[in-house]
């Protein structure tokens, strides 16, 4: 984690490492900083890394697809549990893919070029460094909690839809300065200066895989 300081930290199949290793993540996940203990001596490295992680929907990988899953509901829950709530409640975008299916690679639909989301990316970049410069930070992600309340202002509207689904999901404290910050970026992403109802309610779509996969009577339904 040390090693990924100020990169990208990428887990390929998740859930197949240890819970014990997944649980380290938290506090680097937090704090940008790992503390280890050896022989009464405690010793902090810098860790301020962007975690992505991969992971199928069940060992066979095909529960919630077109082909059959072989998994039994135990063996499915037994692998999802390898996550837990705190986990996943630190991966502030989650995003569930379909099976690519043939007709997609002979499409003639012209897909967005990976230079024109560069070129929006570095200006949201910009847009965040600029705004954020008399502060000691450079993006939404270090945002202070007296930070977030100044720039991360919402109508009543966006209020209302937030409000809604910490309700509705039970989301935690935590997940609702993620949703904020997300919803920040969103918003510089759009070369919008205010955060509107819609760059809230896309925020939220991103953190609910773990609820619709986490509920335990999904497993339950096979």
């Amino acid at each position: 984690m040390s090693l990924a300081q100020y990169g990208v930290l990428f887990l390929d199949e998740l859930p197949e490492f240890k819970k014990q290793t997944i649980e380290v993540l938290r506090e680097p996940l937090e704090d940008g900083k790992i503390t280890i203990g050896r022989f009464m001596h405690n010793v902090t490295f810098p860790c301020k890394f962007m975690l992505v992680a991969s992971m199928n929907p069940c060992p066979c990988g095909y529960y919630g697809t077109e082909r059959e899953c072989k998994c039994t509901k135990e063996r499915r829950g037994k692998y999802f549990e390898k996550l837990s709530g705190p986990i996943l409640d630190r991966i502030d975008i989650q995003v569930e893919m379909n099976s690519i299916r043939y007709e997609s690679f002979n499409s003639d639909e012209e897909e967005e070029k990976s230079e024109v989301i560069r070129n929006r990316v570095i200006k949201a970049r910009k847009i965040q460094q600029e705004r954020y410069k008399d502060y000691g930070i450079s993006s939404n992600s270090e945002l202070t909690p007296q930070l977030l309340e100044k720039f991360c202002k919402i109508d009543e509207d966006s209020r209302k839809i937030l409000a809604k689904a910490i309700n509705s999901y039970k989301m935690s404290a935590r997940a609702y300065t993620r949703i904020l910050k997300l919803a920040r970026t969103i918003a510089d992403l759009a070369s919008s200066e205010d955060i509107k109802a819609k760059h809230v309610l896309e925020a939220i779509q991103y953190r609910i895989i773990d609820k619709k996969y986490g509920k335990k009577e999904v497993y339950d339904n096979n």
